[in-house]
């Protein structure tokens, strides 16, 4: 490797997120019009994609998602930029159609022969998703950004959301947490987690599908917020109150490594700052208050309900004034 693509971008991955606080506050003022009553899922709750009804049994799921590298490898980043956009279509129980291509290059900086192998890696994890990846679009920029931009299908009535939690239901999480330190020290020091890439470029697709049969109505993905602000907005737009296990949390090899070496993202500070004043975390440590902030990329999805092979990490209450208490 002549270049480390992680060293032409000021960030990486979902960390690149505008801080969440920030952001709510921009489109606040974007309210649904009457006119929109075929809109299922747009800005109301912050949820993963939009959701459009188009037929009385079909709907269109529609996202994109792109951001700086995240690794080194340039066929390792598209895989995950490609797992990562497609994941928000099966956060909402859909499946994805077809997808396009979103490229920012630095063409007199970085060679375009490294462009190649970052939408290989993209296609690869399209054609394994099923989905048709057919051309998009690109631009000279000074950082390189690449992600997709995903149309996909789901049945009007059985849409997960972010505001289907209900009182009485378990939380479970079905990808470890800690992607975030681990990539920001491979960003540091270029040291390479194989785990940490197995799990970036493992589709949600089988999660996803099990969530559905099983009749669960809530789910959202853990990515650039963290699991502590991803599980705030849908505690939040549930109208609960989820209470978390932290030693039940499952988290990829070496993380808590990372931590204690301080290899903690600027994303992740900013997602704790976040909901501090609406979580309470009396019962933990402020180091491990950072790892259930950490911005994760192409993370897993945070269930409301069971389902095979996710790991339950806590449950759904009665709302008691605050979105999440940890234990």
């Amino acid at each position: 490797m002549t270049q480390r693509l992680t060293q032409y971008a000021h960030g990486g991955g979902c960390a690149c997120k505008l801080p969440p606080g920030e952001l709510e506050r921009v489109v606040s003022g974007l309210a649904r019009t009457p006119r929109d009553a075929d809109l299922l899922v747009g800005l109301d709750t912050g949820d993963d994609a939009a959701v459009v009804r188009i037929a009385p049994d079909l709907a269109l799921v529609a996202t994109t998602d792109f951001f700086t590298p995240v690794v080194d490898d340039p066929y390792d980043w598209g895989r995950i930029a490609a797992a990562n956009a497609l994941s928000d279509v099966y956060a909402m129980g859909g499946t994805p159609v077809v997808a396009l291509n979103l490229l920012g290059w630095p063409r007199d900086v970085l060679p375009l022969e490294l462009v190649e192998e970052v939408l290989r890696g993209g296609l690869d994890v399209t054609a394994e998703a099923g989905c048709h990846l057919a051309g998009g679009h690109s631009v000279d920029d000074p950082e390189p950004k690449y992600g997709l931009a995903v149309t996909g299908t789901i049945d009007p009535a059985r849409i997960m959301r972010n505001s289907g939690g209900t009182a009485g239901v378990p939380l479970s999480l079905t990808k470890p947490l800690g992607l975030g330190v681990l990539n920001n020290r491979h960003k540091a020091t270029g040291e390479v987690f194989p785990e940490a890439v197995a799990v970036m470029t493992t589709l949600n697709r089988d999660a996803a599908r099990a969530a559905v049969a099983a009749g669960v109505t809530c789910a959202t993905d853990v990515t650039g917020f963290g699991l502590l602000g991803h599980l705030h907005k849908l505690a939040r737009a549930s109208g609960v109150t989820a209470v978390v296990d932290a030693a039940a949390v499952p988290y990829v090899d070496g993380a808590r490594a990372a931590l204690r070496d301080g290899f903690i993202s600027g994303g992740a500070r900013r997602n704790l700052d976040w909901v501090r004043t609406s979580v309470d975390l009396d019962a933990i440590s402020p180091d491990e208050a950072l790892l259930l902030a950490d911005a994760q990329t192409s993370g897993g999805l945070l269930i409301a309900g069971e389902i095979p092979g996710a790991v339950v990490i806590g449950e759904l209450v009665p709302d008691t004034g605050q979105t999440v208490r940890v234990r």
